[in-house]
């Protein structure tokens, strides 16, 4: 990997602000310096390097953090590689002081790539393709939290107010029938408003082989209950609201489950 570098720059990479360290081929240092993470200040330090000769940057995170610094390499047309963390670790090891600095950890960085190229591993396109899994995998950690924290909202809501009912609805409570329904109708008083015709309508529509068995279901839970129980007018306003909401967390994750695949 090492084999015509004449420039190896290592960066210890952060939020705000890396540390760079460029050494050649014999060890005498080139650059020492904090670099600011944007892509003028990146390039501007790649640019000055390459005048010594051919660059190799290497970094110790090359996602997240370190994405910018290995994308303006490339496109300034240098070769990347990182250093993983147990390798750098048992290196700096072996050089003198105990202090833990950026600009030490740069340093180790960029003498390992020049003495030890066999610790180094490249950043291929793979690693592209597990960055940009990593965010939609993360976003979609967020939705499914956000459809868990709904999913939980309803049923207590309906626990609240007609426990039969949420027996019925709540281990569907994710289904596009069950969602439609509470959505065009409400809960338990808006359903039996509706009237049992048009929510076996809406079941059919959305579940066709359980829409009738679903509506029996429904209606045999609000037959169980005959008292109506304080905040049951507004649970007829709420649940609705948080039915749109689940809809939408689950066509999000759907959407990102596409990108996935793809």
């Amino acid at each position: 990997m090492t084999s015509g570098y004449q420039v190896f720059l290592g960066l210890d990479v952060g939020k705000g602000e890396h540390h760079a360290v460029a050494l050649d081929a014999t060890g005498k240092r080139l650059h020492d310096a904090p670099l600011p993470n944007s892509e003028p200040k990146l390039r501007a330090v790649f640019d000055k390097l390459a005048r010594h000769g051919t660059v190799l940057v290497v970094v110790d995170q090359p996602a997240t953090i370190g994405a910018l610094p290995v994308a303006v390499a490339r496109a300034a047309g240098h070769q990347v590689a990182y250093l993983p963390g147990l390798a750098m670790r048992r290196i700096a090891d072996l050089y003198p002081g105990n202090a833990k600095t950026d600009a030490r950890d740069a340093h180790v960085i960029a003498d390992a790539a020049r003495t030890l190229p066999h610790t180094l591993r490249a950043v291929d396109t793979g690693d592209d393709t597990l960055a940009e899994l990593g965010v939609l995998v993360g976003f979609d950690d967020d939705l499914a939290a956000e459809a868990t924290r709904i999913s939980n909202r309803i049923r207590g809501l309906l626990t609240g107010i007609h426990p039969a009912l949420e027996r019925a609805l709540g281990p569907r409570i994710t289904h596009a029938a069950v969602l439609e329904i509470l959505s065009r109708c409400g809960g338990p008083a808006g359903i039996r408003k509706a009237g049992r015709r048009k929510v076996a309508a809406i079941a059919t529509a959305h579940a066709p082989r359980m829409g009738d068995r679903l509506v029996e279901q429904i209606w045999t839970a609000l037959d169980e209950q005959t008292v109506t129980v304080p905040g049951t007018t507004a649970a007829d306003t709420v649940l609705p609201r948080l039915a749109d909401s689940l809809k939408t967390v689950l066509h999000q994750r759907r959407s990102v489950a596409d990108e996935v695949e793809g």
